[in-house]
């Protein structure tokens, strides 16, 4: 087990130096009690013991710096955290990770699958191939199955996402309707980004999938293969495309 998680006091003892880090060197220990969640007559103890210990040095009243021998302590112990979370995650939840998937067949559980996306669904597909799993159920056709016990990377085209911008309503009418309804055809997922848009995606004789979190929205679809149009208002298209480099989806911006 990682020190700082074997028990209450280690764990205690890595957030008060953090905490110390961090304000250096004018340290409150009533700030740092109230951040750790003990009192700070606790803190005075702890900080008495770091100090001891070499990894705090006493510059003044009030006033303390994290030693290099400290620094490099929560940097180990920061270090040895991340891995045991990276087991935890990858080792112990990953192979006990279960997810859904739609059957294209009769399924019987503990059958080895394929596993696709189609529509931004996962399907499972009788038989093995290069993204495998094993259901943990039995399911008909069309019926939901679980499935876990992953391999393999599934092949995956990623969806384009195109943004448009519209005008605040200050600006006057949206004029491009008929291009917002010839960049719509055919999308499958196609979101908007304030009220002009919802309104101009309605003169365009079309209903948007969600006019709520568009950006992430569309970042998902995209992230599962499927193409997808952004309306966005001038004040709302860069929170758009925060959302979409935060995905890594590739996107375009017209007006």
């Amino acid at each position: 087990m990682v020190d700082v998680l074997e028990n209450k006091r280690a764990a205690t003892r890595f957030r008060v130096l953090v905490e110390i880090a961090e304000r250096q060197p004018a340290v409150s220990q009533g700030e740092i009690a109230d951040a750790v969640g003990v009192t700070s007559q606790a803190v005075s103890e702890y900080i008495r013991e770091l100090v001891d210990d070499g990894l705090v040095e006493k510059e003044g009243r009030s006033r303390y710096r994290v030693t290099k021998e400290g620094v490099d302590w929560v940097f180990q112990s920061a270090t040895d955290v991340r891995r045991f979370a990276d087991h935890v995650t990858d080792d112990v939840l990953g192979s006990v990770q279960e997810d859904a998937a739609i059957a294209t067949a009769d399924l019987a559980e503990g059958e080895t699958v394929t596993l696709s996306l189609s529509d931004g669904l996962l399907h499972a597909d009788p038989g093995g191939g290069d993204a495998t799993g094993v259901t943990t159920t039995s399911a008909a056709e069309g019926e939901v199955v679980g499935v876990t016990g992953f391999e393999g990377v599934i092949d995956l085209d990623p969806g384009h996402v195109s943004v448009i911008q519209v005008p605040p309503v200050r600006s006057g009418p949206v004029e491009n309707i008929d291009d917002i309804a010839a960049a719509c055809a055919d999308v499958p997922i196609v979101t908007a980004a304030g009220v002009e848009s919802v309104v101009a995606l309605r003169d365009a004789g079309i209903e948007p999938t969600t006019h709520f979190a568009a950006g992430e929205v569309a970042a998902a679809a995209a992230s599962r293969g499927l193409d997808a149009v952004v309306v966005a208002t001038q004040d709302t298209v860069g929170r758009v495309t925060d959302a979409l480099r935060d995905a890594s989806v590739d996107y375009d911006v017209t007006q």
